[in-house]
């Protein structure tokens, strides 16, 4: 990894020594806690330069605070949203939408994409949901007494979701799954590979709904009109890569964390097994907890903020993982209470940008908890084995073995 020296503009005592990507707990680890790893930067400046906090090795400003965060994520006439994170793994430019596009495009975009995850449209979506999340336990129970959670119920569960939304074939789940571990988790030979079959998946798909349309998202996409016109071939392949990408693995991933923490803390676990109302509470605080998601923005002009030098065009972190963390925020931050009141957590981001999936994920996810808790009996992580956590730009989780009975 290449790593970048410090700019001349940051003063020398402004250089913090963390990294989400290297820090202690953040590599791929056995039985580690990345999450608990981030309360250490709480003890120190509400912001600081970190001379490594992102995936291509350049440093960026750490925003420590929660507050400060939602003050960088909506103050989008200084901090862009526009990272090129897909399209520099192609070394191209171009935004996926409507994540990087910023205002006053970003709204033109996203008011074209809302209804499609709305509450209602995933209320329509629910039966769906738990048709799958039964079928996938149904499965696991009868094969023994002990599964992989991420390959036998996490990401088969979050990703056959997500391509029935889209339309897309379910027969192809591990295909999809594999691109999203390459593209997300790869090295910088996998995750360019990934990146370009992506997009030529994409494309290949655009091109085919143009031609002869069906009922499905990328038919939607093709078809539909933004100020008055269609939109370009750039356009749709944004959007299809950005719907890709984002379902294929932070719904599987936050699963998967929150089964691991109910693995090691039975009395939590006992708790929502007698009492199933609390599960859509306890899915907030189990978000607050261990969200997965590093945003980035960029300096869109020079700015002071809160006496850091901020110059145009530097990175500025607002890791949702430190902000869930901030005392500030939560009395006893780095403690999980599922029976907390007034969760006000940052994993959904904040502002115009905030996750335009989020209804959909607390949908999966609370089925997810409540279908595994009621078909399967006090479930703990199989002995001599660990699960393998990391940070980065998105926490991950592997190696899940539980075991029950």
């Amino acid at each position: 990894m290449t790593t970048h020296p410090v700019p001349d503009h940051v003063p020398p005592e402004m250089v913090g020594d963390f990294s989400l990507f290297s820090s202690p707990g953040m590599s791929p680890t056995s039985n580690g806690d990345p999450h608990a790893a981030v309360a250490c930067v709480h003890d120190g400046p509400r912001i600081f330069y970190s001379p490594w906090n992102t995936r291509t090795g350049q440093g960026a400003w750490v925003i420590t605070r929660a507050a400060d965060q939602r003050r960088v994520l909506q103050e989008t006439e200084n901090f862009s949203s526009h990272r090129n994170i897909f399209a520099s793994a192609l070394g191209e430019d171009w935004p996926t939408i409507p994540l990087e596009l910023d205002p006053p495009s970003h709204a033109v975009f996203r008011s074209l994409l809302n209804p499609l995850f709305s509450p209602k449209r995933v209320t329509e979506l629910e039966p769906t949901i738990r048709e799958q999340a039964i079928a996938l336990i149904t499965r696991i129970a009868s094969s023994g007494t002990s599964c992989d959670v991420m390959k036998d119920f996490a990401f088969p569960f979050a990703v056959s979701i997500f391509l029935r939304f889209i339309g897309l074939p379910e027969h192809r789940l591990e295909t999809f799954v594999a691109w999203a571990r390459d593209l997300l988790h790869g090295d910088e030979v996998r995750r360019p590979a990934a990146a370009r079959t992506i997009v030529a998946f994409i494309d290949e798909l655009a091109a085919m709904r143009r031609k002869k349309p069906v009922d499905d998202f990328m038919s939607f996409i093709v078809q539909a009109q933004v100020e008055g016109r269609g939109l370009t071939d750039q356009e749709v392949r944004g959007i299809g890569v950005l719907v890709l990408v984002a379902g294929l693995d932070t719904v599987a991933t936050a699963i998967g964390f929150d089964l691991a923490y109910l693995a090691r803390n039975l009395e939590d676990q006992e708790l929502l097994r007698k009492e199933p109302d609390r599960i859509v509470r306890a899915a907030e605080e189990l978000l607050r907890a261990f969200p997965t998601v590093h945003l980035i923005r960029v300096a869109r002009k020079d700015i002071d903020f809160e006496g850091a030098p901020i110059r145009k065009g530097d990175f500025v972190s607002c890791a949702t993982m430190i902000a869930n963390r901030d005392p500030a925020e939560f009395e006893d931050p780095n403690t999980v209470d599922l029976t907390r009141d007034g969760i006000r957590h940052a994993a959904f981001g904040y502002g115009p940008h905030r996750c335009l999936g989020s209804h959909l994920a607390r949908r999966e996810i609370v089925i997810g908890l409540e279908e595994w808790l009621a078909r399967l009996p006090s479930f703990r992580i199989k002995e001599g084995t660990a699960p393998i956590t990391h940070g980065g730009q998105l926490f991950g989780i592997e190696n899940l073995i539980l075991e029950w009975g």
